[in-house]
């Protein structure tokens, strides 16, 4: 993509604004059409009328800002009522309370740091904290861990990908602050012992938090479609906060996820006070200064206009194409789910990792999908949205032909994307990996004089290059067949 000289600085004059819309247009034209139902994952989509609605809500409210929520009361109000909502669909009572964050990831950051700030008036002898959580628990908790000094002790999961209790306990010391599961799993949908790991926490008095970024908004709903679902959500005694984002299947606008606590016990301890500022005092209940309006507004509008009957339709149709994907799939000789999906997340792989799985996500790309690649086990991840259930059997009907290539073909070495995942996943030497996929982020984040000395051309083609020596050595590893247990007990 060329970028228009006059990019590289703000203009001298502005321009008209038809032709700015005008460039977002030609830009867009290189974006994924998620629409066609060839995307797996990234965006929620419940309809043209909802859309529009969910982008009228926000431009009501396009210019407020919840720094002060005295000055914008309707924000509050907002907040309150998705918050409130939130938490009767969570089995929360009369102590549930909670905020609104700009999505899971700060979610998790300020249930971990409200933690660490619990822990200092709760276990006051502990100097270096950590967190017991499942290997297969999100990166953000990674994140958390480095910014806010803890230590992450990751437990291991069985052959269903199901977090081990027995693990959690035996890793929790007198340094524990707190203890994680996940409802789901993002990597194959599993859902982890709630109950059994709520006893553990309850046991030794220890702060218990359920991320059900991806699951909050979903799993209500297939319970009450009669899937068969573990408790997992306030009802199990023991859980102290719930993180559930609405910009998922609450079907908000992105930007939007809400963090519950049991009670104000627990929460207060997330809110930042300075009294020495000489603005005056300042109180952040979030990470974020400055809110915008219009995801609040936007999740407010999305709840209100879905309400349980349609989110429960939608909760259908996914879980239609579920069962329609799950039957496609094992009906493949070779291919395996991979785990005990509980909603609409799968993942699959091949049986005995023959043929190769990324030669075959290399095959589906040709043909038009976008694929995510996972590790450990490697595996292609499918979210089912309702963009993808008309398409379910196209995708079939390719997988079947791209497996079977892959079959014909054994000396096919994965390429493109599948080469940097798939050495990712194999490879023991992960300093290397590290050092390569930094380089294609520096790339990408460089500056406009990197890309004039070097050539923009060149620096987009290094952005999507992948080190010839990856797939040399991706394929040396995958003939070898090295065994690895990849956290499974």
């Amino acid at each position: 993509m060329t970028t228009d000289k006059t990019s590289k600085s703000i203009p001298e004059v502005g321009e008209d604004p038809d032709h700015i819309l005008q460039q977002i247009c030609e830009m867009k034209q290189h974006d994924v059409r998620w629409k066609e139902g060839r995307v797996w994952s990234l965006v929620y989509y419940a309809g043209e009328e909802h859309d529009a609605l969910l982008k009228s809500a926000s431009n009501e409210m396009f210019g407020s800002n919840f720094l002060n929520p005295f000055a914008f009361q309707s924000l509050q109000k907002m907040e309150q009522d998705v918050v409130q909502m939130t938490a009767q669909m969570l089995h929360g009572n009369n102590s549930t309370v909670g905020l609104m964050t700009s999505g899971g990831t700060e979610s998790i950051l300020l249930s971990m740091f409200c933690y660490r700030e619990w822990a200092k008036e709760h276990r006051s002898h502990i100097s270096s904290p950590e967190v017991v959580v499942p290997i297969t628990v999100h990166p953000a908790f990674d994140k958390a861990a480095i910014l806010f000094g803890l230590t992450l002790k990751k437990a291991p999961v069985d052959i269903n990908r199901m977090v081990i209790p027995t693990a959690i306990e035996q890793l929790i010391n007198r340094n524990t602050i707190l203890i994680v599961a996940s409802a789901p799993s993002y990597p194959s949908g599993t859902l982890d012992p709630i109950e059994e790991i709520s006893a553990i926490a309850q046991r030794h008095k220890m702060p218990f938090h359920v991320d059900a970024c991806i699951g909050g908004f979903m799993l209500p709903w297939v319970e009450k479609l009669g899937y068969q679902m573990l408790p997992w959500d306030y009802r199990v005694p023991g859980v102290t906060s719930i993180s559930a984002d609405v910009h998922k299947f609450g079907f908000g606008a992105k930007g939007a996820s809400v963090l519950t606590y049991c009670s104000m016990a627990y929460m207060q301890h997330q809110f930042l006070i300075t009294t020495d500022f000489p603005g005056g005092i300042y109180i952040s209940p979030t990470l974020m200064g400055t809110r915008s309006g219009g995801p609040i507004a936007a999740a407010w509008a999305s709840m209100k206009h879905l309400g349980e009957k349609g989110y429960i339709e939608l909760a259908s149709k996914m879980m239609d194409g579920v069962k329609k994907l799950h039957s496609g799939l094992t009906s493949i000789p070779g291919i395996t789910i991979v785990g005990k999906p509980c909603m609409n997340l799968i993942a699959y792989t091949t049986t005995n990792k023959k043929p190769d799985i990324f030669v075959i996500a290399d095959r589906m790309q040709e043909k038009g999908w976008l694929i995510d690649r996972q590790q450990m086990p490697d595996c292609i991840h499918m979210t089912v949205l309702p963009t993808n259930v008309g398409v379910i059997d196209q995708y079939l009907s390719d997988l079947r032909e791209a497996y079977h290539y892959a079959v014909s073909n054994p000396k096919e070495i994965a390429k493109g994307n599948a080469a940097i995942y798939s050495l990712m996943a194999r490879i023991p030497f992960r300093g290397m990996v590290e050092k390569s996929v930094r380089k294609i982020m520096m790339d990408m984040y460089s500056t406009t004089t990197d890309k004039q000395i070097n050539g923009e051309e060149e620096t987009t083609k290094a952005m999507a290059a992948v080190p010839a020596w990856m797939g040399w050595v991706n394929r040396f590893l995958y003939l070898f067949k090295r065994k690895t247990r990849h956290g499974i007990s």
